[in-house]
This record gives C-alpha cells, structure tokens and sequence, in this order.
C-alpha cells in the first residue's frame, strides 16, 4: 500500500500537460456563484487522486488565467494560506456566494459536474 501511495504521489508531482489541460478545462466550466473541490475537479477531469495536481495547478497559473476562487478544500474550506484566503472568500462573496461561518454553503453551491459536457 505504501509504495502505491508514493507511485501516486511521484506521479502528482510530474507535469502532465494533457492532465493539465483536463483539469483547466474543469475548472472553467464552474459557473459563478458555484464552487467544487480539489478532488472533485481532478475526478471530472478524469484523474481521481490528483487533488495536489489541481492545487498546484491553481498556484502555478497566471493571474486571472483560471477562476481559482471556485476551487475549494472538502467541505468547502478556503484552503489558501494568509491574504488568499481572505481574497478567495471576497470574490466568492462578489459572486453570491454564501458561507456558514469558516465554509461555503456546499449544499446551495456545490457545481455538478456532467462529464460528458466537458468534451
């Protein structure tokens, strides 16, 4: 079990252009007002167990290339460190967003994705 655990991980670690693309592709399709998880995304995407590709993904990218405020931690939990988080959790409150107290309200908000939409 561990060593798949660390064949994962090594793997999470690689760039993976067509991964990437997949996973840019997902996030996109989040409308605002919605929300969905790291590890939600990375499933859509056709990646399950890639929720640190999706997270680094988001770090890595241009400013204002991908609407990374929609991405959350499970639950609805703003993950990002220090100012970010507070930034995340204006620009979903700008977007109609609601929380209950530290979360976002995963029940009204919560995206769907269809994956067959996502072609």
């Amino acid at each position: 079990m561990k060593q798949l655990e660390r064949r994962i991980l090594r793997e999470d670690s690689k760039p993976n252009d067509v991964r990437d693309a997949a996973f840019r592709r997902v996030i996109r399709s989040i409308p605002k007002g919605k929300v969905s998880t790291y590890g939600a995304v990375a499933a859509a995407a056709g990646y399950p167990l890639h929720h640190r590709a999706v997270a680094r993904l988001l770090r890595m990218s241009p400013a204002g290339s991908l609407p990374w405020q929609r991405i959350l931690g499970a639950g609805g939990e703003i993950k990002v460190p220090f100012e970010g988080a507070a930034e995340q959790r204006l620009l979903l409150t700008m977007e109609g967003v609601t929380f209950h107290g530290r979360r976002v309200d995963m029940k009204k908000h919560e995206h769907q994705f269809k994956t067959w939409e996502l072609e």
